[in-house]
């Protein structure tokens, strides 16, 4: 009876502590893979929803964004101004505040800006596949995509 208590006792101990053990989870994998795709680089956009946005190399504030991991800060340009603001990213969700930005009085033709800005509004989850980030609005439609520059070495 007492062999029986002792192996009892410590199968429940074995399972207990092994259940203690802390392995991360693919989930958590995955997010931490996205957000180092996410954060740290560049971003210039090639899109607004549907539309190429065409640029000229040495245009002024080409639109585009940079995710700071460190201060959880967004900036960038729309076209026309400096944007800045925060964010809070997850495994595939994103959520920008409310954007600040510079007030130029800018010739923009195309009103990249203006359209820039209210997709900005819409996002709710981003996708990184390698050089290209699309950021989605809460229906999964693609508002904007950009691509991460080539860096010369």
């Amino acid at each position: 009876m007492l062999k029986k208590l002792f192996a009892v006792g410590i199968l429940g101990a074995a399972i207990a502590f092994s259940g203690c053990e802390t392995t991360p989870s693919a989930s958590a994998t995955i997010e931490t893979a996205n957000l180092v795709q996410l954060q740290n680089r560049s971003w210039i956009a090639t899109h607004i929803g549907n539309t190429e946005i065409k640029t000229a190399p040495t245009a002024h504030n080409i639109p585009s964004l940079q995710f700071d991991a460190a201060t959880k800060r967004v900036s960038g340009a729309d076209g026309c101004n400096r944007i800045m603001g925060s964010y809070e990213a997850g495994r595939d969700t994103l959520l920008l505040s409310q954007m600040a930005g510079t007030k130029m009085d800018c010739l923009d033709q195309n009103n990249v800006a203006p359209q820039f800005n209210e997709a900005l509004a819409k996002v709710a989850n981003y996708q990184v596949f390698g050089k290209t980030l699309k950021l989605l609005d809460r229906h999964g439609n693609v508002v904007l995509q950009f691509i991460s520059p080539v860096q010369p070495r």
